[in-house]
């Protein structure tokens, strides 16, 4: 097939997500390298080329290839036939001048899974990798004085990244049905960049479904971050200088700073005919200090951001957006969803 579409690595676990789309969605955590809205491991990838292989006795194969498309060998421009950056944001997205994709820009994406179905019991497995990846302004952000270290390591802030997964659920005869996904994150940086490496990463996800009646149901999740190798640091956390900086105007938060986060999520949904479903959902982050999860992400339906705190006072003055850590954030939400 040929298109734009969820890559299998998201498509491998869905299932494993009844919060899709609310307050307390798994995306929060899971695939998530940084915390923000966007999920760099469950987006939908443009100009792709999948296979979608048929059921050998319960096992079934993905795989996809997107070919960058990029006008620059560092991906900080817009890809060939697109209007905004790879990844979902548009140039300039890292608060930096001149404006340019340098906040998670990536060339070419590979994806792919292996799941195996019998009865009451799904296993999957997936991969997926992207070359280039482009995020030279959190150098350019902890270091205002520009100097020539900081040239440095920026122009070496342009890696690879890629996340892998094993993921196992099971249903019992209660109508009960429990699940759970590990997860690793890597960023393919020089030791020199580990200081600010808030990409690389393990994460953890558990469910737990139980089917009430025949229209009612009530869910259960919580998910882990765990801690990065380091943290280019936000508004309330850069405290510290980092390697080769000048006192007077270069912050980061740095090297195993405490970025962990817990996210819990409860739902009630009632289906009320074969198209129509009302929810009721609560979801709680716990942020550790230097972490700045939320309550919802992937850019769809319910989804909220550190970044939309646009013009708060405080932080780095004519900075903006401002981001803050550490923050424990907690939603209700109900709502009414309607497949057409």
């Amino acid at each position: 097939m040929l298109g734009k579409t969820d890559a299998p690595y998201k498509n491998s676990t869905a299932k494993f997500n009844p919060f899709f789309a609310m307050i307390g969605d798994y995306q929060v955590i899971m695939a998530n390298t940084g915390g923000d809205n966007r999920v760099e491991f469950g987006t939908r990838l443009d100009h792709s080329i999948w296979y979608e292989s048929p059921n050998w006795r319960g096992v079934v194969i993905d795989a996809l290839v997107s070919p960058g498309q990029n006008r620059a060998s560092n991906s900080d421009n817009i890809a060939a036939g697109e209007s905004d950056c790879t990844g979902g944001n548009i140039p300039g997205s890292g608060g930096i001048t001149p404006q340019t994709c340098s906040d998670g820009s990536f060339g070419t994406a590979t994806s792919a899974s292996i799941s195996y179905t019998k009865g009451p019991l799904y296993v999957t497995g997936a991969y997926e990798r992207h070359e280039n990846v482009n995020r030279s302004s959190d150098i350019t952000s902890i270091y205002p004085s520009g100097n020539a270290y900081s040239q440095l390591l920026e122009a070496q802030d342009v890696a690879a990244e890629d996340a892998g997964k094993v993921g196992v659920m099971y249903t019992l005869p209660t109508k009960t049905t429990f699940g759970g996904i590990f997860e690793t994150m890597h960023r393919y940086v020089p030791a020199d960049l580990a200081f600010q490496n808030e990409r690389q990463r393990l994460g953890t996800w558990f469910v737990a479904n139980q089917r009430l009646s025949r229209n009612t149901s009530l869910h259960f999740g919580w998910a882990h971050a765990f801690r990065a190798p380091g943290d280019p640091g936000q508004h309330n956390d850069s405290n510290g200088i980092p390697p080769g900086g000048d006192p007077a105007t270069d912050a980061d938060a740095g090297a195993k700073v405490d970025n962990t986060a817990n996210m819990f999520t409860v739902a009630f949904k009632d289906q009320l005919n074969k198209n129509l479903m009302v929810y009721f959902d609560w979801a709680l982050t716990a942020n550790g200090p230097a972490a700045h999860y939320d309550l919802g992400a992937g850019g769809r339906a319910v989804t909220t951001d550190c970044h939309d705190a646009f013009a708060a006072t405080g932080g780095l003055v004519g900075s903006n957006p401002h981001c803050w850590t550490g923050g424990q954030l907690m939603g209700l939400s109900a709502g009414l969803n309607y497949k057409f």
